[in-house]
């Protein structure tokens, strides 16, 4: 392939590339994703696959989940990709956690939700050995996919259905608009979308140097199938403290100090829970975060105890651990940013973990702007 014309040409096939090209292919554009992989590899197919709303920062990050939620629910029926569970049950253990919920029940945000109390919640989650229950919140907004099996099968939905032209195993080498210069051939194009996961040494690599961005290791397990099903998505306290729609409520100070003195180890370490629950029964269940420039590859088996420990607490012993694994993502200062190196070249990044629950209504964002059409969630 020596040179070739497109109307957008993507760089990145994770989520948020994936995302760029349905918003682009959408409006009748010829497009192009190059991807340095053979598949996907990253972030994206490492996560849980929970497009989380509930939760999500107040504001632009909540209106960006709803809004991609709402185009998963309809990619998915369209690309074959299952919806594995719906909605969320956030268990509050402590008092001061369901303080925190009832704040939350407070606000837009938990419109459609409902406060449950513990027997309440016992009876419409009906896992064997559930304890230290106060309350809970059920929210119906999230839903969970595969990951693994949804990103490509959502690549080969938007080459089918949309004509996307997927190029791999290509490494672009430089970008000055409307040329990308790869070791496959040059490529042309009106509009450039660089999504760069969290590769900050390649392209644009002073732009990303200044927005000050560390990796975030986390650590994940899938675990034997319980034997029951799970209506939908676990949580549990320190998710009250790390998810900002939370906790950035005044009520979860108490919530964070109790947690300090009682669960150290686990603030120390990033760990919240989340159990989610695939086709087979098989529950994946997770995560710790560890920042640094460059985090090592070795898994912690202290930090698995950590996240198992806590899945006991609230659910009793976990069953036999049939995987572990280690992913890695972007994380700074804001939820994400988009930034135009040149009048045709955009860098979007998502830095905060939550690329599957906003990366389309980002990428409506861009490419609509781009075009002066009416796209995506109102700023």
């Amino acid at each position: 392939m020596s040179e070739t014309i497109f109307d957008v040409a993507i760089v990145g096939a994770g989520i948020i590339g994936l995302a760029h090209a349905l918003a682009a292919a959408r409006l009748g554009k010829r497009v192009v994703v190059i991807d340095r992989d053979a598949q996907a590899n990253g972030a994206s197919i490492r996560n849980f696959g929970f497009v989380t709303v509930t939760g999500q920062e107040r504001g632009l990050t909540w209106r960006r989940a709803r809004r991609t939620r709402d185009i998963w629910a309809e990619v998915a029926a369209q690309a074959g990709i299952a919806i594995e569970q719906r909605g969320l049950m956030l268990v509050a253990q402590r008092p001061e956690a369901l303080n925190v919920i009832q704040a939350f029940a407070e606000t837009e945000m938990a419109e459609g939700c409902m406060v449950l109390s513990a027997a309440d919640m016992q009876a419409r989650f009906p896992l064997q050995g559930t304890r230290n229950v106060a309350g809970a919140l059920w929210s119906p907004h999230d839903l969970r996919v595969e990951s693994r099996t949804a990103i490509p099968r959502l690549s080969k939905w938007l080459e089918e259905r949309w004509g996307v032209t997927f190029v791999r195993l290509t490494a672009v080498r430089e970008i000055a608009a409307p040329a990308i210069v790869t070791n496959n051939g040059t490529f042309h194009a009106e509009l450039i979308v660089v999504c760069p996961g969290d590769d900050f040494t390649g392209l644009y690599a002073d732009r990303i140097a200044a927005r000050g961005l560390m990796r975030c290791r986390l650590q994940m397990l899938r675990l034997a199938d319980p034997g029951v099903r799970m209506p939908g998505a676990l949580m549990s306290d320190l998710s009250m403290v790390r998810y900002l729609g939370y906790a950035a409520l005044p009520e979860a100070e108490p919530l964070k100090a109790l947690l300090e003195t009682q669960q150290p180890d686990h603030l120390a370490n990033g760990i919240h829970l989340i159990v989610v629950q695939s086709a087979d029964g098989s529950l994946v269940a997770g995560d710790s975060h560890h920042y640094a420039a460059t985090p090592g590859p070795f898994a912690s088996e202290a930090v698995d105890r950590l996240i198992l420990d806590e899945y006991a607490a609230l659910l009793g012993q976990a069953p036999p651990v049939l995987e572990r694994w280690t992913g890695t993502y972007a994380s700074g200062p804001d939820q994400s940013f988009v930034d135009a190196p040149e009048p045709a070249v955009r860098l979007v990044m998502v830095t905060s973990g939550s690329g599957a629950s906003t990366g389309f209504a980002i990428a409506e964002e861009v490419v609509g702007k781009f075009y002066d059409v009416s796209l995506g969630v109102a700023a």
